[in-house]
């Protein structure tokens, strides 16, 4: 079994409803059954000091996504307001409907999330599957933590939506090779092309293999699900 993907590696632009459309763009014009990652917030951004217009948006483009996604697999984060609280919730959207949520549990206090998102508690970050497939799901530097790994293992595919800074770009592609090669799986980073962050949005393979373009808007493979099995009977870790 094998199914396409595409990472997409965006530059936000402060206008909501342009980032909006380059999304709608590529569903519109990606096969029909891609995988599709967006980078982390790239429909707002980390749009601070107007929070509550940010959600707003979120709630309209998440409905207009929904009814474009039927198909495919689409993943990105969003701002969004959750019982009264600030979010960055990752969404997985497949055949119009919400397949999973997911509020970033690692804020990063370097850019100083905390002082304005509530984290998540981290009970959803675990396997979930569809069409067969097996996928799991960090948000930027939650790519960092180990104990996340293992929360992850026996995924066939993570997907990172990210905005990770260009002067740790060589840890994105560090801590993305060494996760698929640890877990024995596909592992998807899509991160912003933003002047300060580093790009480097990847397709990693569990032997090792990685597809990466920095000069590219959206990078594209095919997901061998004949890999993952072979490097799990190959090299049996437990």
């Amino acid at each position: 079994m094998s199914r396409e993907i595409a990472v997409l590696q965006l530059k936000n632009n402060p206008n909501y409803a342009k980032n909006l459309e380059k999304i709608k763009n590529y569903i519109n014009t990606l096969p029909k059954d891609a995988i599709i990652l967006a980078p982390e917030v790239c429909l707002t951004d980390y749009d601070y000091e107007n929070l509550d217009k940010a959600c707003e948006f979120s709630e309209v483009a998440l409905k207009e996504l929904l009814s474009l996604v039927e198909n495919q697999i689409v993943a990105l984060t969003l701002l969004r307001k959750i019982d009264g609280k600030f979010v960055n919730q990752a969404v997985v959207l497949h055949k119009g409907k919400l397949v999973h949520t997911q509020n970033k549990h690692k804020l990063f206090k370097l850019g100083d999330e905390h002082l304005f998102l509530e984290a998540g508690d981290g009970k959803e970050i675990k396997i979930f599957e569809i069409d067969g497939v097996k996928f799991g799901l960090l948000i930027c530097f939650e790519l960092r933590f180990k104990e996340l790994w293992q929360k992850l293992d026996g995924a066939d595919i993570i997907l990172v939506p990210s905005q990770w800074g260009i002067s740790r770009k060589r840890h994105l592609e560090l801590l993305g090779n060494s996760l698929a090669v640890v877990n024995q799986c596909y592992v998807a980073v899509a991160n912003s092309s933003k002047v300060d962050m580093a790009s480097s949005s990847a397709i990693y393979a569990p032997m090792g293999g990685v597809t990466i373009d920095d000069a590219s808007e959206c990078i594209k493979g095919v997901l061998d699900f004949k890999q993952i099995k072979f490097m799990r009977r190959y090299l049996k870790l437990s």
